[in-house]
């Protein structure tokens, strides 16, 4: 690895991660008004908001084509560019594919230390490398604040896609990984975080989904009817779009959802990001609270996380084979809700 810069990476920017990404308030505002695609090998577009483009090839193959870049959330270049390459992979994973090229997305300042971007660009590539995932090239422009990402084209039977519609009533959901790095690197932005809640957080953020998707993929075609990546849009807003996409409700146990070593200290310490009250401010009016929930925890819902877990819709016979399979295989994996027939509210939060 190379050796770090001095450079407080997050002391740069005004947000980091995906807590720099636009509102989806904002988004769906603007993609809602943009003309319907005709092309019959679009099987997956943005009207749902799924985590990934799907296009289909020919019988048999398809591909899965999405893009992610973003703002320092740690301190570390090197650190940073594994990270990045962890959020933009996840897409893939997180449709099912398997990821094979990746084009390079870097916002550098004029006068910036190169040093600085070698190591970051060296961290993405240790783990696209890991994936197995080739960077053929890339673009760069001039930009006061740094940002780098990738753009990442995977392969899909167009058979086993695994989008955001599909949950059915009676479904468990599944969650891997835990909740909290938007308001971990808030602190760490603030110079507030412990050394300890640093690296749970970038562990987490720095796992790739490569082995959840491969135990998945190997649970049968009945097994898995959605699936969705947590990230900038936190966990309400996400369940959300797989709620909206499938016609169906959802009931999470709040107690059940694993969050980060320091997460619910950060946010009593009022360590929070500008996107998790966007996400709040946007999503909160589909949930219904049940009495109880504590105000910390339905804070913590909404964190916009950067290389976040996979929250998986699985039929109730499969599910605990499943998590069974992921547990094998090291991935920790919680069962934190079911899925309801459509009603009010759209999602229940109960202790």
């Amino acid at each position: 690895m190379p050796e770090s810069s001095p450079v407080r990476l997050t002391a740069t920017v005004k947000a980091g991660g995906c807590a720099s990404k636009l509102s989806p308030a904002v988004l769906e505002a603007v993609l809602g008004q943009l003309p319907k695609q005709s092309d019959p090998n679009v099987l997956v577009g943005f009207d749902h908001a799924d985590d990934a483009g799907v296009y289909q090839l020919g019988p048999g193959m398809a591909l899965v084509q999405t893009v992610d870049f973003f703002t320092p959330m740690v301190d570390d270049p090197y650190t940073f560019g594994q990270i990045a390459a962890t959020n933009a992979l996840s897409d893939v994973y997180a449709m099912g594919g398997r990821p094979i090229t990746a084009l390079a997305h870097v916002c550098f300042p004029a006068g910036g230390d190169t040093a600085v971007l070698g190591q970051v660009m060296a961290g993405g590539l240790s783990k696209m490398m890991e994936a197995g995932c080739a960077v053929i090239g890339g673009h760069s422009v001039r930009d006061e604040e740094m940002k780098f990402g990738y753009s990442v084209t995977g392969l899909i039977d167009p058979s086993k896609v695994l989008a955001n519609a599909g949950a059915k009533p009676g479904d468990r959901v599944l969650f891997t990984k835990a909740l909290g790095t938007g308001v971990i690197t808030t602190a760490i932005k603030k110079g507030a975080a412990k050394q300890a809640w640093v690296e749970a957080a970038i562990r987490a953020m720095t796992t790739l989904n490569k082995t959840a998707a491969e135990a998945i993929g190997k649970a049968g075609p009945d097994a898995v009817h959605a699936m969705t990546d947590v990230t900038g849009f936190g966990l309400i807003a996400h369940a959300r779009e797989v709620a909206l996409a499938s016609n169906v409700s959802l009931r999470l146990f709040v107690g059940k959802i694993p969050l980060l070593q320091g997460a619910l200290d950060c946010v009593h310490a009022g360590h929070i990001p500008a996107g998790l009250v966007a996400n709040r401010e946007f999503a909160e009016c589909v949930v219904g609270w049940q009495d109880g929930v504590a105000e910390d925890l339905k804070t913590i819902l909404f964190d916009p996380q950067t290389a976040g877990g996979l929250l998986i819709f699985v039929a109730e016979a499969k599910a605990a084979g499943l998590a069974a399979a992921l547990g094998a295989a090291d991935v920790p994996v919680v069962e934190i809700g079911q899925v309801l027939e459509r009603t009010r509210p759209l999602i229940e939060v109960a202790v």
